[in-house]
């Protein structure tokens, strides 16, 4: 019989908060083309040319606020995650990034190592995205078939809107709301429109009423459609009326015109509303990262406050959280279970 293991997928991070160590990592990321989806010439032209001489730098400086004495936050916590649900499978759990070190080639090959050939490989984002799951799953493919054409590999599909996982992030989300706030904010990381149009395979999409339908064509793609839906799901988990809850897209990039509304714009406009107790959540991310706990907790907090705002409470990504390892246990088994029907 086959031997079995699960591989878990996360972004990636810098090696350090060294300059160096930041623009080699945000080279690689920005000249994914599932990222930055323009031809080579004019992405490295970008990239190369204008970002990697400015960025690095201030990046290297935000990486710095939230590192901890393990390294990143986002490594530390994927690595936890793997350690917890290897306590609660009885096969091989290994992580890979999808952008430097721990790479996918490495955790493909570590398992390999073990004498595996059947690989559930677990990409931890509950939205699909092209520059999310689509390019994770293209480059675990490349890489299979140039260097591990003999493993087969299973890949656990989008979740946004399995019961287990959002039952597991609306307790999480319930257990740290503050008693009194004026409204929660759903806060997913942005991705440019054209994106959402690349990805649509039915070309029936509009951006607008199709991601509010209860079905269409279009939502097993469409990551608009899917935040959406991943809030209202959790909201009415939670008993919250639909007016204490507000939605919005962070992290743009450049002057392309990314989904919205945009998180910053949100903050900076909410408290002339009315709404001066804020509490806000990432449900894009499972780890706390750059983007949770600087761009929001720290970025976010001093935005709000200087609108006008008077208390903000972040609640953290899921991390680590005894009832989210369950729910990967669960998806990981579903998949597992499959390579028996094949």
């Amino acid at each position: 019989m086959a031997k079995k293991g699960i591989l878990l997928i996360n972004l990636g991070s810098p090696r350090s908060t060294a300059v160096e160590d930041v623009k080699e990592y945000l080279d690689e990321f920005l000249m994914d083309e599932k990222v930055i989806d323009y031809r080579w010439i004019f992405r490295a032209l970008l990239v190369q040319g204008i970002i990697l001489k400015t960025r690095p730098a201030k990046s290297a400086e935000a990486y710095k606020t939230v590192w901890t004495d393990e390294g990143s936050p986002l490594i530390v916590i994927t690595k936890k995650i793997q350690k917890k649900l290897q306590k609660i499978v009885d096969i091989p759990v290994e992580i890979g990034m999808r952008y430097a070190e721990p790479s996918i080639e490495t955790g493909i090959r570590k398992l390999v190592e073990k004498g595996i050939t059947e690989i559930v490989l677990f990409p931890l984002y509950p939205q699909y995205a092209m520059s999310t799951t689509e390019t994770v799953i293209e480059k675990a493919e490349e890489i299979r078939k140039k260097k591990f054409p003999h493993v087969r590999i299973n890949y656990i599909q989008p979740f946004y809107n399995r019961d287990l996982y959002t039952d597991c992030l609306a307790e999480s989300i319930r257990e740290k709301l503050p008693e009194n706030f004026d409204a929660l904010l759903f806060s997913y990381h942005g991705v440019p429109e054209r994106h959402i149009y690349k990805t649509d395979r039915t070309k029936t999409c509009n951006m607008n009423d199709c991601c509010h339908k209860d079905t269409h064509p279009s939502h097993s793609f469409c990551y608009r459609h899917q935040c959406f839906n991943t809030t209202e799901r959790v909201i009415k988990k939670l008993g919250l009326p639909k007016d204490k809850v507000i939605v919005s897209f962070q992290s743009r990039l450049g002057k392309d015109k990314w989904i919205e509304p945009y998180t910053d714009h949100t903050l900076e406009t909410i408290p002339g509303k009315g709404i001066k107790n804020l509490a806000i959540v990432c449900p894009a991310f499972v780890s706390d990262c750059l983007e949770t706990l600087e761009e929001i907790s720290v970025e976010g907090k001093e935005t709000f406050i200087e609108a006008g705002g008077e208390n903000f409470t972040y609640i953290p990504c899921l991390n680590d959280e005894d009832r989210w390892i369950e729910v990967i246990k669960t998806l990981c088994q579903e998949q597992l279970n499959q390579f028996y029907l094949l």
